[in-house]
């Protein structure tokens, strides 16, 4: 240490600190090293070389920025450590014999809106569409507010803030079918409009059609702040929660837990949490009627069914999405900007007429449009599709190679031939055309522009969804159809140059 006077400062002419010397090296002593020599003019006045510059030390490589893997459910579950299958696996969200559809309301409530907010892809996804922003978000149940003389108390209030601002809505729900309360809405509407909230979500098994709300509600126009009413199916809510654990990821493994034991309390059959599962008290009338031939046009009933066939399709395009990972969407074939409700009337009259109940699916990365005809006369069900056919090749190798590519198909599968300019040629089963596939070559020598492939299927009767109603039906046809026939349709077909028919 330097030398201190007696008042503490340094003596004159001695440093005030001297830095701490780097340790020696081992196996090297301090006088064997030479002092580096400044440069400058030597003693005989040539001035001194420069000391060569040191090559500077090559900075690492920078790593490239990657994305975050995300966490999705393995493919194949893992074998059970359970002795027998009467062992039950604990669950986060256990579902128990509820005793009242009060408590199952509270329950599914707070299972939802407590996922909502721990994972945050989860709670964006349902509230995204709503008009909420991206932020932090908070979730509570059984809020008391004030409302005249009588304080309401809504199910579920959302709240996410960003950037200082608060997004805040209400939530009414509904389980097994009940049905949505429209002076109760209406209350929790005109709470929100005073207190500054920007929306009402209602969340039951019924699922919205364009143009025809499930609530009606009064907007006082003199009010300045807006309130929006939106719906959500729990149909909805299973699609968001499948589309992320089984295919598009979250961000860890405690995450995609959490959606599967929500997923596992919603799919249970005490939640009341099913999605649509009742085509209302028209559809044995309207069956009647048909049956009779005593239905007419412009009968309410007729339009009830048409209604509720509407919600089954959309229904079941949320459950195939969420299941393959794939947008699947109803198709309508009407001009951009028609009345949904003019359009509805216009089918109710051709199920009078026809007897029959008609949809088509457009399933992303299918060659085609996946149809669905349930004919009420006849009781039977239909799935088809029509699979275009413009490579190059002999009439009959064409077939040779649809036949291939179906060889997993069932043996009633019916295949039709499409020709050019006259619709429909030469049609057979599956199990007859693998040995004479020539039977659906068309005699003439007509162009063949395609395939229609169809199953036949007996409907279910009954107005719900149990094992013998027609919703369960038109479930297991569209999910036999798809598994058995459209997928083998998107694999690529194994095709060999030796093995190549001639014609």
């Amino acid at each position: 240490a330097a030398d201190l006077a007696e008042d503490g400062r340094p003596e004159p002419g001695m440093p005030a600190h001297e830095p701490p010397r780097p340790e020696e090296p081992p196996g090297e002593s301090p006088v064997s090293r030479v002092p580096a020599q400044a440069t400058g003019p030597r003693v005989d006045g040539t001035p001194e070389p420069p000391a060569p510059e040191r090559p500077a030390a090559p900075r690492p490589a920078r790593r490239p920025r990657t994305a975050k893997k995300k966490v999705t459910l393995p493919r194949t579950t893992r074998k059970s450590l359970a002795d027998n299958e009467s062992w039950r696996a604990a669950r986060l969200f256990p579902v128990p014999a509820l005793k009242s559809d009060r408590e199952r309301e509270t329950r599914a409530t707070s299972v939802v809106l407590s996922v909502m907010a721990q994972v945050p892809e989860f709670g964006r996804r349902l509230t995204a569409g709503f008009g909420a922003p991206a932020g932090r978000m908070e979730t509570y149940t059984e809020v008391t507010l004030p409302h005249g003389e009588s304080p309401r108390r809504p199910d579920g209030v959302i709240r996410v803030e960003r950037a200082g601002k608060l997004w805040t809505a209400l939530v009414e729900t509904k389980t097994n079918g009940n049905a949505l309360k429209p002076d109760q809405v209406q209350g929790y509407m005109d709470i929100a409009a005073r207190r500054g909230y920007e929306a009402v979500i209602t969340l039951s098994n019924d699922v919205a059609l364009e143009g025809s709300p499930l609530v009606d509600v009064r907007i006082d126009g003199r009010r300045k702040h807006k309130v929006a009413l939106w719906h959500l199916s729990w149909a909805e809510v299973v699609h968001q929660a499948q589309l992320l654990i089984r295919h598009e990821g979250v961000g860890n493994a405690a995450h995609a837990w959490l959606l599967q034991e929500l997923l596992h309390y919603l799919q249970h059959e005490n939640s009341g949490c099913h999605g649509f599962q009742n085509m209302g008290a028209a559809w044995v009338p309207v069956r009647r009627g048909i049956d009779d031939e005593t239905l007419c046009q412009g009968d309410a009933r007729a339009l009830e069914v048409i209604e509720n066939w509407e919600r089954l399709v959309r229904q079941v395009c949320l459950r195939l999405g969420g299941e393959l990972g794939q947008k699947v969407l109803p198709v309508r074939r009407t001009r951009r900007g028609s009345d949904p409700r003019a359009l509805r009337t216009e089918l109710a009259d051709h199920l009078c007429e026809q007897g029959r109940l008609n949809a088509e699916l457009r399933i992303e990365g299918t060659p085609g449009v996946l149809a669905i005809t349930a004919d009420l006369r006849t009781g039977r069900l239909r799935t088809s599709i029509e699979v275009p056919d413009a490579e190059p090749g002999y009439p009959l190798s064409r077939v040779k190679r649809l036949i291939r590519r179906l060889s997993e198909a069932p043996a009633d599968l019916h295949i039709e031939t499409l020709v050019d300019g006259q619709g429909t040629g030469p049609r057979g089963t599956l199990e007859r055309l693998r040995p004479e596939p020539a039977d659906i070559v068309p005699k003439d020598g007509a162009q063949i522009t395609g395939f229609r492939l169809s199953l036949f299927k007996s409907m279910g009767s009954g107005r719900g969804s149990a094992e013998t109603g027609f919703i369960r039906s038109v479930d297991q046809a569209v999910d036999r159809f798809h598994a058995q026939v459209v997928a083998q349709l998107e694999a690529p077909a194994r095709r060999s140059r030796s093995a190549e028919p001639t014609g």
